[in-house]
């Protein structure tokens, strides 16, 4: 089955690696395998891959959100070699588009998402 993130190669060999704890190469292989993750209702993961000076104490999913589709609009950073990066992307939902330009960092390997600013 194709990754719901949309780079049309099998989940087990793109966003399922980093859903199971193995640290995403990218910023933008974070960010879809956090899409991956709110497709499949996953929020031990998004808490993981949350950084600690801004993760939500709990985090509640929107019952019933069916998410249709993932496109990444703009990147900066966000390589192997860099400490931080940022990730444009719209995620489509059947009620909507989510539209949002997100930070990530990297410590000690692990690539974080920081927060991000929502657009419209």
């Amino acid at each position: 089955m194709n990754c719901p993130c949309g780079t049309g190669r099998p989940e087990d060999a793109c966003c399922g690696p980093v859903l199971a704890g193995r640290p995403a190469p990218t910023a933008e292989a974070l960010m879809r395998s956090r899409y991956t993750a709110f497709v499949h209702g996953d929020t031990a993961h998004l808490m993981a891959s949350w950084h600690p000076s801004t993760r939500p104490r709990r985090l509640r999913l929107e019952p019933g959100s069916t998410w249709t589709g993932l496109e990444i609009v703009d990147r900066a950073g966000g390589s192997m070699f860099d400490r931080d990066g940022v990730v444009e992307f719209r995620a489509h939902r059947v009620d909507g588009v989510l539209h949002e330009r997100s930070r990530f960092v990297r410590e000690e390997g692990h690539w974080f998402y920081v927060d991000g600013d929502v657009r419209s």
